[in-house]
């Protein structure tokens, strides 16, 4: 089944035999463990298969656990996951506040750093997905993440990327998870993606909510 997500070309999600188009920002809502594999592990498998360039940030699990369960399940792409220029596993620590502070504007030039150095030597598809529980941290600058999540859509339009968040719901309160909806477009239950009826456009939400990080 093909979810239109945007006017790019068409990628297997790699679950549910879900098509949609690169350019997207969608969260994954889980209550296991169980779950949340079955949504990760599919993703990125399809991605080796496609040779997309790849990066997960593990929370629940750690990097070395990740990486071992992957190559146990697919061993076949072994020298996926092993190539860095190929995957990236990065823990929550070192990709979102790795100087002990949280702040949207350093994520979202990481990001385009990210971004533009995979992109030096001609178009590459990416696929980045992360496991939000690190979030409960008492993280300086934690009170400004859904801020990022809003401004992701704007970094994602238009590029060869693909991001899915991982959200537990059952560790988060319901007014995070709310704030989670109305951040993304796009969202995977059990399985099933749909488009997200609370989604607020990121130029309306930053504006009610965070205006120091909308976008003048």
């Amino acid at each position: 089944m093909h979810i239109k997500t945007s006017n790019q070309e068409e990628l297997s999600l790699g679950f549910g035999e879900y098509t949609c188009n690169w350019g997207v920002h969608i969260c994954g809502l889980y209550e296991t463990a169980e779950e949340r594999d079955d949504i990760i592990f599919s993703f990125f498998h399809q991605g080796a298969k496609s040779n997309d360039k790849q990066l997960f940030s593990p929370a629940e699990q750690t990097a070395e656990d990740f990486t071992e369960k992957y190559k146990s399940r697919y061993p076949e792409f072994e020298h996926h996951i092993l190539n860095p220029d190929l995957f990236s596993v990065i823990n929550a620590k070192e990709l979102y506040y790795s100087d002990g502070t949280f702040s949207p504007i350093t994520m979202d030039e990481n990001l385009e750093k990210f971004f533009t150095e995979s992109q030096k030597f001609g178009r590459r598809n990416i696929r980045a997905s992360a496991e939000m529980v690190w979030a409960l941290e008492k993280i300086p600058g934690i009170e400004h993440l859904m801020a990022y999540e809003s401004r992701l859509n704007y970094f994602i339009s238009g590029k060869p990327w693909i991001s899915i968040c991982l959200y537990n719901i059952t560790k988060f309160s319901g007014k995070t998870i709310m704030n989670v909806l109305q951040t993304h477009p796009y969202t995977i239950t059990g399985g099933v993606i749909i488009q997200n009826p609370y989604y607020i456009d990121p130029d309306e939400w930053l504006k009610q909510n965070d205006p120091e990080f909308a976008i003048k």
